[in-house]
């Protein structure tokens, strides 16, 4: 007869607890393994933050390699209400005188108080600046309001508005652009009688309408209440002109803006931006601590914790250090009176972080401000040493960040790593699912066995009980 067992019941062979305490024996392995590849992982991950850390003190280092950070400059008027200055990367340091003798202004005329209602026909409105004449059909009885928003829809280089007073509600015309280029005409669009079209001032219209070369009645046309005229200025008493309140190209790479007439000349003063260039100094310090810091933390040992840094004792990181170092406490040959970081005010301090002294460094921006310049940004494709501070430091960011550089290499050496931990894992663990099958399956058969071995004993047991209550 067959029967039907559990594993353990009958025999007493606890097969679940065998197998699992022989499993775990056999895993033991893979907790070495899990503690390689988590360690690689954390490398490979600090690695990154370094590659960030580099990118952004080469980010740094490249702005002052860039002409538009030392040649920034700013620019201040004497009287702002006069004028307004702002400079690009092209203009000059110096100082200039600017008188203002006219704002630009905008034509604007204005209709009589009479004007409505109106009749209906087509304004031609003509821009002085040349271009398409914008027509405008006009029906009858419409309202000012209606009016205004039918030519402000046309688009024709006016904009009209409505103003009301005692006397009744007035349209009124203003150029879109200031300059005498921009003066316009309005005139009514009426039936020459042979099959074509003129314009005139005197049509049903004529209220509406207006034309500088035409004369004028009172209350018959639109009148004239400001004439377009063009911005008229001196500059260390050179006359400029310009259709705008804008100057441009009266001083190189300044824009002035102008706010009104002044009685005496006002002076203009463009000066190096040295603040903008402090900050750019400021920023190339700060990323470069911050790299320096990071590398000091995952590389450093901590004796009271006895525990080790990321990546301490790594040949590459502790090399990769070391040249940074060197680059920012090194000497240039550039030409220029300053050789080293330090003389500027930007000292390297025994942790090798940069500290910053403002006075000194505000001082050297004043002072000789082509020659820090210098120190940051001069360039020797001959020679390398001759290279400033910033070159050498973006093109060591540079080799490092490339595709085939140091960091890039490292970087994917690490991932080839993890990847191999990790499959090695997944292969283990596939070994381990069939060990354990096997096990359980020599272990179930075993229990089978022992389980029919305590029948056949209680079987002789209970004969030879009974063989012996027969013959006693």
């Amino acid at each position: 007869m067959s029967s039907i067992s559990s594993a353990g019941i009958g025999s007493g062979l606890d097969v679940n607890s065998i197998v699992t305490q022989l499993m775990a024996v056999e895993k033991a392995p893979l907790q070495q393994m899990q503690t390689a590849t988590s360690k690689i992982q954390n490398q490979l991950s600090a690695y990154g933050k370094i590659q960030s850390f580099v990118s952004t003190l080469r980010d740094a280092s490249s702005k002052l390699t860039s002409a538009t950070t030392w040649n920034d400059t700013t620019a201040t008027s004497g009287d702002s209400s006069v004028f307004t200055a702002t400079t690009d990367g092209t203009a000059q340091a110096g100082n200039y005188t600017l008188s203002v003798q006219q704002l630009a202004t905008a034509q604007t005329v204005a209709s009589p108080a009479s004007a409505f209602p109106v009749g209906a026909g087509v304004l031609r409105i003509q821009d002085g600046a040349g271009g398409q004449a914008i027509d405008v059909a006009i029906g009858a009885g419409d309202s000012p309001a209606q009016v205004r928003d039918k030519i402000n829809a046309a688009k024709a280089g006016v904009v009209a508005s409505v103003v009301t007073d005692a006397s009744g509600s007035r349209l009124l015309l203003r150029a879109s652009e200031t300059g005498a280029d921009h003066a316009f005409t309005v005139r009514e669009v009426v039936s020459d009688g042979m099959g074509g079209e003129t314009t005139t001032t005197t049509g049903d219209l004529a209220k509406l309408t207006y034309d500088s070369s035409q004369p004028a009645a009172a209350g018959v046309n639109m009148s004239l209440t400001q004439a377009a005229g063009n911005a008229k200025a001196k500059v260390n008493g050179l006359d400029v002109e310009s259709a705008s309140n804008l100057l441009t190209g009266a001083v190189e790479g300044v824009t002035i803006k102008l706010g009104k007439v002044s009685a005496s000349p006002v002076e203009l003063s463009v000066t190096n931006d040295t603040e903008s260039i402090k900050t750019a100094i400021s920023a190339f310090a700060d990323a470069y601590n911050q790299l320096n810091t990071y590398l000091s933390q995952q590389t450093a040992y901590d004796a009271t914790t006895k525990k080790a840094g990321t990546l301490q004792g790594d040949s590459a990181t502790n090399s990769l250090q070391y040249a940074m170092r060197g680059i920012a406490s090194g000497t240039g040959t550039m030409a220029g009176s300053y050789q080293r970081l330090a003389q500027i005010g930007i000292e390297i301090k025994k942790d090798g972080s940069m500290s910053i002294n403002d006075t000194k460094l505000t001082g050297a921006l004043g002072a000789q401000l082509g020659d820090v310049k210098a120190l940051f940004a001069s360039k020797d494709t001959a020679t390398a040493s001759n290279n400033g501070f910033g070159v050498r430091l973006q093109q060591w960011g540079d080799a490092l960040l490339k595709f085939d550089g140091a960091l890039t290499s490292r970087s994917e050496s690490l991932q080839r790593k993890v990847d191999a931990g990790t499959k090695s894992q997944d292969a283990f663990n596939d070994r381990m699912t069939q060990v354990e099958a096997r096990l359980r399956k020599q272990y179930t058969a075993l229990d089978n066995q022992m389980s029919k071995l305590t029948s056949l004993q209680a079987y002789v047991t209970q004969q030879v009980t009974s063989w012996n209550k027969s013959t006693g």
